[in-house]
């Protein structure tokens, strides 16, 4: 969430960010509209708090009135609070200046091309039909055991996933990224403080009945949770990890042709970087992020392009985030992959994360997060660019030694 105080000051600027989003501006009229109320029941309570210590034991009856009063007017306030919380959460996290101000994903910014989109000499199947005719991958069993949009890796398949997660945990862990693997599971004020809604037309978590918890849909949650009511002391920032997880995904939006296969499903799996840093290098690291996941797919020389969200793509949390999309065969075209964004100190202030500066201070920091690897679409483009006429598909050199072989084949 925002700063009040930064809201009060900056109203116009908070309104016209918040539009940029693609949010209702008026939500911050009313939130404006709810704190003067609520600051001036505050203002109330402890005026008849102050009028009740100073009554002497003789003032009996006029203690009493201002205690039912007190009572009155706390009650008021609770309600109050609870309207203010609501109304301040729905309040984005304005964009970066350097962030272009367009209405949807349409008006994303190119940034930046790597590599040439593989062509072949002979027609390139999808990763489905190449999956199912090495037996590597089954959606049918996946959905009789789980329902649709869950799957079986199978034989290379498996391998090729934990070859992934290798890959990703030996070069970042070079980096000064602490490898972690954290649970699967957290409580709501984790999910939804990092932004992953249980319900709506973009639903994401699985709510567990009869509990506070939830499935997680990326370690980012889990990794924003850790130092959640900590202070952490300047020396000891930027904190890096590294989080290995499974994801769970509801996917409740609609997402159109390419949403088959591995490209949208309910559960995978991810090694997740975060950072936890002060607000003057949270853009450098956010930039750096970014060259961290290019290095992951240049290394693995899958063609990708980069791509610049504009305000309107953004989301509620992030003030910046590239996505990098990789060039798969099978629908000729680029898919997402990976994504970096830099919450300033948005999340930091759901969680109350602050650090103790030199000067004694304290100061909320700022959280970054970035994709890894996400391994069910890694897979689509590894099977997809590397595929072979004859049916097989060659491993990516950089994961031959944890694959120890060169090809996935059908024998």
């Amino acid at each position: 969430m925002l700063d009040i105080k930064f809201i009060r000051e900056n109203v116009d600027l908070v309104k016209i960010a918040t539009k940029n989003k693609g949010f209702d501006d008026s939500v911050v009229d009313k939130l404006l509209d709810i704190d003067k109320k609520r600051r001036e029941l505050i203002g109330k309570s402890e005026e008849i708090r102050a009028k009740k210590n100073k009554l002497t034991k003789n003032d009996i009856e006029e203690g009493k009135k201002l205690k039912v009063l007190l009572k009155e007017k706390e009650a008021e306030l609770e309600i109050i609070e609870k309207e203010f919380e609501e109304l301040i959460h729905q309040v984005p996290n304005p964009a970066s200046d350097d962030v272009k101000v367009g209405k949807d994903e349409s008006e994303n910014e190119i940034v930046k091309l790597w590599g040439d989109p593989t062509r072949f000499e002979f027609s390139p199947k999808d990763h489905v039909t190449i999956g199912k005719s090495l037996n590597i991958l089954d959606f049918e069993t996946g959905a009789k055991v789980s329902g649709s949009q869950f799957y079986f890796l199978y034989g290379d398949g498996a391998m090729l996933e934990i070859a992934l997660i290798q890959y990703a945990f030996d070069l970042l862990s070079k980096e000064g990224f602490r490898p972690v693997i954290t649970p699967d599971i957290a409580k709501s004020r984790y999910y939804l403080g990092t932004g992953y809604a249980p319900r709506g037309n973009e639903a994401q978590t699985y709510e567990i009945n009869e509990s506070d918890l939830g499935l997680i849909a990326t370690a980012e949650v889990t990794l924003a949770g850790s130092h959640a009511d900590e202070i952490i002391p300047e020396e000891k920032l930027p904190l890096k990890y590294i989080g290995y997880s499974h994801c769970f995904r509801q996917e409740a939006g609609a997402y159109g042709k390419y949403s088959k296969g591995l490209y949208r499903v309910h559960q995978f799996t991810k090694a997740e970087m975060f950072i936890y840093c002060t607000p003057d290098e949270s853009t450098k690291l956010h930039d750096y992020l970014l060259e961290m996941e290019e290095k992951i797919y240049q290394g693995l020389k899958i063609p990708y392009r980069v791509l610049k969200q504009c305000t309107g793509d953004l989301g509620a949390m992030a003030a910046r985030k590239y996505d990098i999309e990789a060039w798969m065969p099978g629908r000729n075209d680029y898919g997402e992959i990976t994504s970096t964004s830099n919450c300033t100190d948005y999340q930091a202030r759901n969680l109350n994360i602050k650090y103790r500066k030199k000067d004694g201070t304290n100061e909320y920091v700022h959280m970054l997060n970035g994709s890894g690897i996400a391994t069910s679409r890694t897979i689509i483009s590894i099977l997809e660019n590397y595929q072979n006429e004859d049916g097989s598909v060659t491993i990516p050199t950089v994961l031959q030694k944890w694959m120890g072989k060169e090809k996935i084949t059908t024998n």
